[in-house]
């Protein structure tokens, strides 16, 4: 009897201490507008206006303007058509009075001249690429740089072949609306975005010469991984450089092999392994709002279409090469999510369609606004290569006696690189883990795993750790794209060391 009831309170005290742990919407609040009756806003892209309001495109070619958005529900708000009979604009931005839109035939820009609420003036910025009608040929466009470029990546007919000018290729937009090839070698994009440093990266989905989707850096000049619209540089007036070497792998090539054999060749920064991540990933974002979206400052998030989703991205820069972890952030939306926003102040806007691509959701179109509830989660904050491993850092401080070996596991593992569609795991590796050091504050550790393998993307599962307060972390995965393995590095406390011995002798 005795034995029964220690049995029952221990499931009991599992029971509850499971029923205390947070969920996603106790940080993160998810707000869904009401969408005009009668109306599909199947919604590709976000802009904040310069009255306040947000503009959201649409796969149907209109551009919306919501007013109050940032008090809905509790203030209404105001729904009005902007402009009509787009070409599938996938990316909106506004600058100086204008509301600029990519389509897939160009770059344009709209204003409100009269001030009724409607775009009454229209000027084309640049449609310096082609167009053969194929459905497959979408046109994403980002919001502007530190410079006031707008980068677009066009996506290749079909999703296999470029029959019309540089479909398969990155572009970037000047100023002064001059179209500048920028990368090439794209298939099958979601969208594009820039970072703090002015860095663009854009997704690239799983098929031909994508093992996996992946977030990839437009380096200028780059090859990023897709031949088949290659023969597009006897159009570029020499500004990409020469055309690289064709790959040759028709079976079971690696990306590194790729690296030595073309010199212009960008591995994908981060990996977004298929399946487990998501399966189509759309728009690319940094948090610019320092802050007011919660404690990911300075981050990327991407959008994902099917599995109706938000991932977080933290990015590193290891000998001239981007690389870093992809982590979930959010699920559950109502849609399957194509466009993305975070506003300066700190609000999230998403939302999409289900049309032509089914998602989780259960809405076939979507508009929604998340927003931060003040609380912080209890999460991997980055995680940084390391010579021997990887260092991470926490949000809130761990319980020391629960960072040890057994909380963690790692599989490694890569993609074939070939004109196959897709990829399965490949050359996995169970690295042996072991923790080398823990911050006094908490906030972070060190890791060493035995084999540390240039290349693989690294799945970390630290599902057994704790916080100081007992919470598990609110995603425990994260996956890391370990192009580059940095050399011993000089710590912040070995730099000071190094100066006091220096003022020493």
């Amino acid at each position: 009897m005795i034995a029964k009831k220690i049995m029952f309170l221990s499931a009991l005290w599992v029971g509850l201490t499971v029923a205390q742990q947070p969920k996603e919407s106790d940080y993160y609040k998810v707000t869904t507008f009401e969408i005009p009756k009668g109306e599909v806003i199947e919604a590709t892209g976000f802009a904040v206006m310069g009255d306040g309001k947000v503009a959201v495109s649409s796969r149907r070619g209109q551009i919306w303007t919501i007013s109050n958005p940032d008090k809905y529900p509790d203030k209404p708000s105001a729904w009005k058509l902007f402009a009509e009979y787009l070409h599938e604009p996938l990316g909106i931005a506004f600058q100086d009075g204008w509301l600029y839109a990519t389509q897939r035939p160009e770059v344009t820009r709209m204003k409100d001249i009269d001030g009724d609420g409607r775009a009454d003036k229209f000027e084309t910025v640049s449609d310096q690429w082609g167009m053969s009608g194929d459905y497959h040929e979408f046109t994403f466009g980002s919001r502007f740089d530190p410079e006031g470029n707008i980068w677009t990546v066009h996506c290749l007919t079909g999703s296999y072949t470029s029959e019309a000018l540089y479909r398969g290729w990155v572009i970037k937009v000047n100023k002064d609306g001059t179209a500048v090839p920028v990368g090439c070698g794209v298939r099958s994009p979601g969208g594009i975005g820039v970072n703090l440093q002015g860095d663009a990266f854009y997704t690239d989905n799983q098929g031909t010469w994508n093992g996996s989707s992946s977030l990839k850096w437009v380096k200028p000049g780059s090859f990023l991984g897709n031949p088949n619209g290659n023969y597009h540089f006897k159009h570029t007036g020499g500004v990409m450089g020469k055309r690289p070497p064709e790959p040759n792998y028709s079976g079971d090539g690696r990306v590194r092999e790729a690296r030595k054999r073309i010199p212009t060749y960008v591995p994908p920064a981060v990996v977004l392994p298929h399946g487990k991540v998501g399966q189509s990933p759309t728009a690319v974002e940094p948090d610019l709002s320092e802050g007011k979206f919660g404690p990911f400052a300075g981050q990327m998030f991407v959008a994902e279409q099917t599995y109706g989703q938000v991932q977080r991205v933290f990015l590193e820069k290891i000998n001239g090469m981007y690389q870093g972890a992809v982590f979930h952030f959010m699920k559950g939306f109502s849609s399957g999510n194509i466009g993305l926003m975070i506003t300066s102040e700190g609000a999230m806007y998403t939302g999409g369609s289900s049309r032509g691509w089914g998602s989780w959701g259960t809405k076939l179109d979507s508009v929604e606004r998340v927003d931060w509830t003040g609380k912080i989660p209890f999460e991997i904050h980055q995680m940084r290569a390391r010579p021997d491993g990887f260092e991470l850092t926490f949000t809130q401080p761990i319980d020391p006696d629960s960072a040890k070996p057994a909380s963690f596991s790692c599989s490694a593992y890569t993609y074939r690189y070939s004109k196959g569609y897709g990829s399965p795991e490949l050359e996995n590796v169970d690295p042996e883990i072991k923790v080398t050091s823990v911050a006094s504050d908490g906030l972070s550790l060190r890791l060493k795993l035995t084999p540390l393998t240039k290349g693989h993307v690294h799945e970390l599962d630290a599902s057994g750790l704790r916080s100081t307060k007992g919470l598990n972390l609110l995603h425990d995965t994260a996956y890391y794209t370990l192009n580059e393995i940095p050399e011993q590095i000089v710590t912040s406390i070995d730099k000071s060391l190094l100066f006091s011995l220096a003022l020493r002798f």
